[in-house]
């Protein structure tokens, strides 16, 4: 039986890990699990899986937790929470779901600890690369990607010499914007941005898509994840989301991975791996989907990417200052204080004013995150 702790339990990620997980009662036993504010749901999960050890944003919320859930669970809050919950308990998988570079420090905590990583959490090695790949070939453990395109790519290399890899091509939906011009960006709502047409994400991965920044976190993970330069990893247009990614090799050969855009695949992949089991997913029916479309990458139509691109290339600190910069300008976005195209102009102001740090240590990471959010959040936009 696998042993298993969520870090970000109450997200898509981890709402849908936990539908895995509930097909197959007998093969997995939730030892902890670590959500932020939507405590309603979070205390539907603690009665359903019973796990040893819980965590939640706030103590106030954590005092509240106490009094609805059995008293023989321990509950914990806020960063030292999220580190219990990742290294403290005797799960040998910790599901990494968490949104954001908080998933850090307790990313790091588990590895540390012994736990073998299933990774959702893009920023973990947007951030950090360098030092948590060292750490895991350091405490010798395993590093399971989950999001779906890095499944796909891990997939298709099984077996295969890494010696032999011609490049590997991640796919994009485009997002909910993918068929407007950028003059038609002007003045788009909050709601149409979120308006996803293949997938069911939170609010900040789905607005990432139309701005193709979460395509460019997956690069940068990419290149970390599986040690490839970046004139090795490109990125395709594919509006169906039906071939996850692809990998060309040496000899002209392509391997690519299918299926229906379902989280629950990867995610039961990187829970069973190496073995596969029956999966609550659909199967795939090609014939009657007919077609599937693909486009050439337009860096000019999505400036994001190309910036991400150009921050992995620089290394050290720019990912970090990328990724920081992000996460506050759909923030402000989503609260309205910026207009949808806003976005980008953020990251590139915050990335204009940086210092760089080449080989960064985990506390010039942290402070050079507090920075840049700091430095975003204060730059002046009216709404256009």
């Amino acid at each position: 039986m696998r042993r298993i702790a969520i870090l970000g339990s109450t997200g898509s990620i981890g709402t849908q890990t936990l539908d895995v997980i509930s097909h197959y009662p007998d093969q997995f036993k939730v030892e902890g699990l670590a959500a932020g504010t939507n405590a309603a749901l979070f205390i539907e999960q603690i009665h359903r899986f019973k796990p040893r050890k819980v965590s939640i944003a706030t103590k106030e919320l954590a005092d509240q937790l106490k009094q609805q859930i059995p008293a023989d669970i321990e509950v914990y809050y806020g960063d030292e929470g999220l580190i219990e919950v990742a290294a403290g308990t005797d799960a040998d998988f910790v599901v990494t779901a968490l949104v954001g570079s908080q998933g850090l420090p307790s990313t790091l905590a588990a590895i540390r600890a012994g736990k073998n990583i299933g990774l959702a959490n893009k920023e973990t090695l947007v951030t950090a690369g360098h030092i948590v790949t060292s750490m895991v070939r350091e405490y010798g453990v395993t590093m399971l990607p989950i999001d779906s395109e890095h499944s796909a790519i891990f997939q298709c290399l099984n077996g295969e010499s890494m010696g032999n890899i011609k490049k590997i091509t991640i796919t994009a939906s485009g997002g909910s914007f993918r068929d407007r011009t950028r003059e038609q960006l002007q003045g788009v709502t909050v709601e149409e941005a979120l308006n996803h047409p293949n997938w069911s994400m939170g609010a900040k991965i789905t607005i990432d898509s139309a701005t193709m920044v979460n395509k460019g976190l997956e690069v940068i993970e990419a290149h970390w994840l599986f040690n490839l330069p970046y004139e090795q990893i490109d990125v395709l247009v594919h509006p169906e989301s039906i071939i996850h990614s692809f990998v060309e090799f040496n000899d002209s050969s392509i391997i690519a991975q299918m299926g229906n855009p379902d989280m629950r695949v990867p995610i039961q992949y990187a829970l069973t791996y190496p073995n596969r089991i029956a999966s609550p997913a659909a199967s795939l029916d090609l014939a009657r989907i007919g077609k599937l479309h693909f486009r050439e990458m337009d860096y000019d139509r999505y400036p994001c990417l190309r910036m991400a691109f150009e921050c992995g290339k620089i290394g050290g600190t720019a990912p970090t200052v990328f990724n920081a910069a992000n996460e506050v300008a759909v923030a402000r976005f989503l609260r309205g204080e910026i207009s949808f195209l806003q976005i980008e102009d953020v990251i590139a102001s915050a990335l204009d004013k940086h210092q760089q740090i080449s080989l960064p240590t985990l506390e010039q990471i942290q402070e050079t995150d507090r920075l840049t959010r700091q430095l975003a959040l204060n730059i002046p936009f009216g709404l256009s």
